[in-house]
């Protein structure tokens, strides 16, 4: 009756009934609506947009749902969406044509949008649909909460390896895709719920991994000491940070920077986010025993010049890098630490010898991800008294300074943000470094004399990149912590 109508029950008030309806005036239509609910009725006037969207939103059909993803993509689905290699392996129902359009216009939008993370989350009323977009979750247009058993089922057999059966239990999958010819992974992760299953994917665009190191985001000095440390002959390079902080895109863009022909380098990940050329890519699989340990213990008699681990999770491992490291390799990873000093405690803590930390570590970068302001929107501010403290920014930093802010446009879906870039901190490990590490002196004096040597913690790469005009100051202030006198 709602699409009958074309009104949309909001709530119960002390009046009776409110109906959101496009035409108050419309006399026929409230007449048949009080002889058939017999109730009172209070009426709010809405416009007809607003009632056509929600009457698909809750009451709509897969195809209607599809039909509104695709407006919102345009000509962009016309481009079809490639499953595997490109044939399904399974007979399709008519029935079920609107909704496998559904879920490829739900991955099409995902990947125009730049997402990271597809999140469907059923709540008590509603289907929730989010994507991760810079980092931040945002809110979608979301299918009729009724739809939402058969698109997680259709998630589930486009992974070939989920059964749509199994709803009590937690479950893993991998979809490949492929949009506008490029090659896209999806990670699935399901999870029961007291409202059904919570699915999770992880967008995997391989053509957007591959950086250069400009496009990190270093500023020219920094970029230049960074390079420098790349040319090192041997010794471990540690880049740390959370997870989510862009560690991996570091890594492929160090490994990208230093591939040449005349260098062996092989790398050990969980798993291969992206597929590089030239370079030899071993991918952990615990269930079949190939370990982290024992991948590298192999690939050390491969003669390699260069190695690339993805996580140094455990002593074995910490062991075979820096002596990997001591033996004539250039050797990069990743370790969680909020700082760059933290690492050597964290090594340590791991069961790596002092002396081995101070003899194999060359270099640890700690690092995290701002948003970079939108080009299209972004125009000359001024920090406020309360952004100047919390940033610690003195008046006299002001003078030359390029502070930007950005309100918002269609380019950037009204956040004042658009894309991401790194900030970072960069410790170098010198000879009287080394000596304090054998000593086994503590991260607060490390941190001191890393201070000593000119290191920028991450809070003052923050602060030079908000007076250039690249990121603002909340974001600086979100993903860092202040800095200690």
């Amino acid at each position: 009756d709602a699409r009958r109508f074309k009104v949309i029950p909001v709530t119960f008030g002390e009046s009776g009934l409110v109906l959101a309806i496009s035409d108050p005036l419309d006399v026929d239509t409230i007449d048949s609506l009080n002889f058939l609910l017999q109730r009172d009725l209070e009426l709010v006037c809405t416009s007809p947009e607003k009632i056509r969207q929600a009457l698909i939103k809750y009451y709509g059909t897969a195809e209607e749902a599809a039909d509104v993803l695709q407006h919102k993509i345009g000509d962009e689905v016309d481009l079809g969406l490639e499953i595997g290699d490109g044939t399904e392996a399974f007979a399709v129902d008519e029935a079920d044509a609107p909704i496998i359009r559904l879920v490829s216009m739900l991955i099409i939008e995902a990947h125009k949008l730049g997402a990271s993370d597809i999140h469907l989350e059923p709540l008590d009323k509603k289907f929730r649909v989010r994507f991760r977009i810079d980092g931040v979750l945002q809110e979608m247009q979301a299918p009729p909460k009724r739809l939402q058993s058969a698109i997680i089922s259709r998630l589930k057999i486009m992974t070939g390896s989920m059964s749509i059966a199994e709803k009590r239990l937690p479950q893993d999958g991998r979809i490949q895709v492929k949009i506008k010819k490029k090659p896209i992974d999806l990670r699935v992760s399901t999870i029961p719920t007291n409202h059904g299953e919570s699915v999770v994917m992880r967008v995997l665009d391989k053509s957007s991994l591959l950086l250069g190191l400009p496009e990190l985001g270093f500023l020219s000095d920094d970029q230049e000491k960074f390079e420098r440390l790349l040319r090192s002959p041997d010794g471990i390079l540690l880049v740390t940070g959370p997870t989510g902080s862009g560690k991996t895109s570091t890594l492929y863009a160090c490994l990208n920077y230093i591939n040449k022909p005349d260098r062996k380098i092989i790398t050990v990940e969980e798993p291969v986010e992206y597929q590089m050329t030239g370079i030899n890519q071993v991918q952990v699989n615990n269930d079949a025993g190939m370990t982290f340990p024992i991948a590298l213990r192999s690939i050390l008699r491969q003669a390699p010049n260069i190695i690339m681990i993805g996580e140094i999770r455990d002593l074995e491992t910490a062991s075979i890098a820096t002596n990997a490291s001591l033996t004539g390799h250039l050797v990069f990873s990743t370790l969680h630490t909020n700082d760059a000093p933290s690492a050597v405690a964290r090594l340590v803590d791991i069961g790596v010898q002092p002396f081995l930390v101070a003899s194999s570590v060359r270099a640890i970068m700690a690092q995290r991800l701002v948003r970079r302001l939108c080009t299209h929107c972004k125009h000359p501010a001024d920090l406020s008294e309360t952004e100047m403290r919390a940033l610690r920014i003195e008046p006299s930093q002001m003078k030359d300074s390029q502070v930007m802010k950005a309100p918002g446009c269609d380019h950037c879906r009204h956040t004042g943000y658009r894309g991401r870039m790194g900030i970072f901190e960069i410790f170098i490990i010198d000879d009287e470094v080394r000596h304090m590490i054998n000593k086994r002196t503590s991260t607060f004096l490390l941190r001191q004399r890393a201070r000593e040597l000119s290191m920028r913690t991450l809070r003052e790469d923050g602060v030079r990149k908000v007076l250039s005009g690249l990121t603002s100051a909340d974001e600086v202030i979100s993903v860092t912590i202040a800095d200690l006198n």
